[in-house]
């Protein structure tokens, strides 16, 4: 039974560990768009930014982490004494919840975008939604590429 649940637990954090990551997000767009030295027709002028969404806590993730960790960390330890045991789940606990939180908030990639409301050089209006600004503020002057504003 404990090698059974060693290697579940084993198993489990290989696959959450797989989950995460530590480079920087870029939303999964392309990159900048070609610099022409044409007329712009897909050009504007920032008139509006709004925060859409919230970063996200890890919360979720800590607590599933600090049971998984608890219950690992109890397995493992000598079952013939209570305070090596007892040590051993909050030791587990506390290490399960810290790499949930980790794991989670990667995961969520923050959880923050912007509505960049763009007026075009020929009067429309564009609404793009994207998870990073790029130095992008009211009034830039933007293009409108691959689904995001692009400052010029």
């Amino acid at each position: 039974m404990n090698i059974r649940l060693i290697s579940t637990a084993a198993i489990a954090s290989l696959a959450l560990a797989g989950c995460a990551t530590t480079s920087p997000s870029y939303g999964g767009y392309g990159s900048p768009p070609p610099s022409s030295s044409a007329a712009c027709y897909d050009c504007g002028t920032v008139q509006r930014i709004d925060t859409v969404g919230t970063p996200r806590s890890g919360a979720t993730g800590a607590v599933i982490g600090g049971i998984v960790g608890a219950a690992a960390g109890r397995e493992l330890a000598d079952d013939e004494s209570k305070g090596r045991q007892n040590t051993a789940t909050v030791a587990g606990a506390v290490a399960g919840a810290v790499a949930g939180s980790a794991i989670q908030r990667n995961m969520s990639g923050g959880g923050t975008s912007y509505n960049v409301q763009v007026r075009m050089n020929d009067g429309r209006i564009i609404t793009v939604t994207q998870t990073d600004l790029g130095g992008i503020r009211e009034g830039s002057y933007v293009r409108v590429y691959d689904g995001r504003a692009w400052l010029r």
